[in-house]
C-alpha cells in the first residue's frame, strides 16, 4: 500500500513539476520566440481613442502618484476613470481633487454596491466610457509615458480584439519573499502567457489589459461575483474566438509592489487561486474550440488543486521514503521528482540574473542565496494558499479579500534642503 502510494505521489510531482519547468521556459527557447514577446516599433499614429479605468479602493497612499504618472501618457486621446466607493472618503477625496486639477483627462465615478470589490467597480465605470479601448489599471501602477503608441500600434497591426502589456513587480528586496514574488511576475508575463496567447486560451492578467469597447460590452463585462475576473474574461473572450496580442518589453512594463506582508500575499494567492476555481466550476471553457485548448484550460484552472495537493503530497513522499519498509526502487522512485526541481532552481537563477539585468538592478550572491533558501518556504506559503482557496469554494466562502498598498515600489524621494533664511 505505502508502495502504491508513494509511486502515485512520484508520479503526480513529477508530472506537475515537468509541466511548470516547460511553461515557465517557452519565451526562452530560441532567440526569435523572444525577440516575439516584445512591442513592436510604433508608427507614430494614434488610431484609437483610450478609456483607463483605475478601480481605487482605500489608495490614499498610492493614488495621486499613480493619476499623476498616467497623465504623463504622450498618447493624444485617452481619458482616466478614477472609480471610487461611496463609503471611502479619503480615496474620493483625492480622486475628486485630481479631477478637478485636470478636468479635461479625470473623471471620477462612484460605485454604490454595498459589498465592494474590483470587477463591480470597473462594471460601474464602462457606460461612462466615452474610448475605442477599455484598458485597467490598479491604483498604485506606475505607467510608460510610451505604453498606449505602442498597445495603439498593436491592436492596428494585428487586428487584435485584446492587447495584454507586461506587468512587473519591483520591490525585489522589501522581504525575504519579494525577491521570488517578482520573479514569478517576471516568468509569468515574459513567457507563460505568450505561451497562452499561441495555444489560443490565455488567463489575462489583472492590468494593463486592454479590449476593444465594443467586444467588452458585447460580452458582458466582468463577472462581478468573481474572485479573479481577469482570468475569467480571458476564458470567455478566448472561447468567443477573440485574437489576442501579449507583449512585453521591460522599458514599457507597468510596475507594481509585491504585497507588504506575509499575510497580504497569502490573502490575495488565496483570491486568485480561489477564483480560478470559480471559473473551472463555470465551465465556459468548455466552449474552447480544440481539444488541446480545453486541456490547457482544465489544466491551467485546475492548477490550485495541483499545488494544494503537492503540498500535502511533497511531505508526505519524503516520509514515506524515509521510514523504510517500502522497496529500495520505489524509494528511488520517490527522489526523481527533484530533477525537475532542482532544474527549476538553476533556471530560475538564470532567470533572475536576466531579471536584474533588463532592470538594472544589481543581483549579487546574497540575491541567489536568498532565492533558493526561500524556495521551500515560499512554496508552503503558495500551497496553504491553494489549500485554503479549495476549502473556501467548498464551504461557498466568495468575500473580497483587499490587498494594501503602500508604495514599495515608488522611487524614494529625497528631501531637498530648506534655502537658509
Amino acid at each position: 500500500m505505502v508502495s502504491a502510494v508513494l509511486f502515485i505521489d512520484s508520479v503526480v510531482l513529477m508530472v506537475a513539476a515537468g509541466v511548470t519547468l516547460w511553461w515557465m521556459l517557452h519565451a526562452w527557447r530560441t532567440p526569435e520566440t523572444l525577440q516575439s514577446t516584445a512591442f513592436a516599433e510604433p508608427d507614430g499614429k494614434a488610431g484609437l481613442s483610450f478609456s483607463l479605468l483605475v478601480p481605487a479602493r482605500h489608495e490614499e497612499a498610492v493614488l495621486r502618484h499613480t493619476v499623476e504618472q498616467m497623465l504623463r501618457i504622450d498618447h493624444p486621446s485617452y481619458e482616466i476613470l478614477v472609480i471610487v466607493g461611496h463609503d471611502d472618503p479619503g480615496t474620493a477625496a483625492i480622486a475628486a481633487q485630481l479631477a478637478e486639477e485636470h478636468p479635461e483627462k479625470v473623471r471620477t465615478v462612484v460605485d454604490t454596491h454595498k459589498a465592494k470589490n474590483k470587477p463591480r467597480a470597473l462594471n460601474t465605470a464602462l457606460p461612462h466610457a466615452r474610448g475605442q479601448v477599455i484598458g485597467v489599471f490598479d491604483a498604485e501602477d506606475v505607467v510608460h509615458p510610451e505604453l498606449l503608441g505602442h498597445v495603439d500600434f498593436a491592436f492596428r497591426r494585428d487586428n487584435a480584439d485584446v492587447v495584454q502589456g507586461g506587468v512587473q513587480l519591483i520591490n525585489y528586496q522589501s522581504s525575504w519573499y519579494s525577491l521570488r514574488n517578482c520573479l514569478e511576475y517576471f516568468f509569468w508575463f515574459r513567457s507563460r502567457l505568450h505561451l497562452h496567447a499561441r495555444k489560443g486560451f490565455i488567463p489575462l492578467g489583472g492590468n494593463t489589459v486592454f479590449v476593444r469597447s465594443e467586444l467588452l460590452r458585447r460580452t458582458g463585462g466582468w463577472d462581478g461575483d468573481c474572485l479573479a475576473e481577469d482570468c475569467d474574461l480571458g476564458v470567455r473572450l478566448s472561447s468567443g474566438g477573440a485574437r489576442v496580442v501579449v507583449a512585453y518589453h521591460s522599458a514599457l512594463v507597468t510596475r507594481e509592489e509585491t504585497p507588504d506582508t506575509l499575510k497580504g500575499l497569502y490573502k490575495q494567492r488565496t483570491r486568485w487561486n480561489q477564483g480560478f476555481l470559480q471559473v473551472l466550476r463555470k465551465g465556459e471553457w468548455r466552449q474552447l474550440p480544440g481539444v488541446g485548448q480545453r486541456l490547457l484550460a482544465r489544466y491551467t484552472l485546475s492548477t490550485p488543486f495541483v499545488q494544494a495537493a503537492t503540498g500535502v503530497m511533497i511531505p508526505l513522499g519524503i516520509l514515506a521514503a524515509l521510514i523504510g519498509g517500502v522497496p529500495l526502487p520505489f524509494s528511488l522512485f520517490a527522489w526523481l521528482p527533484m530533477i525537475p526541481m532542482a532544474a527549476m532552481v538553476v533556471f530560475e537563477a538564470v532567470a533572475l540574473h536576466d531579471f536584474g539585468k533588463e532592470y538594472g538592478f544589481r543581483i549579487g550572491v546574497r540575491h541567489y542565496v536568498k532565492l533558493i533558501a526561500g524556495g521551500p518556504v515560499y512554496a508552503v506559503v503558495l500551497a496553504a494558499a491553494a489549500l485554503r482557496a479549495v476549502w473556501r469554494e467548498y464551504t461557498g466562502r466568495h468575500d473580497w479579500e483587499l490587498t494594501s498598498h503602500v508604495g514599495a515600489h515608488l522611487p524614494v524621494q529625497t528631501p531637498q534642503p530648506q534655502e537658509a533664511r
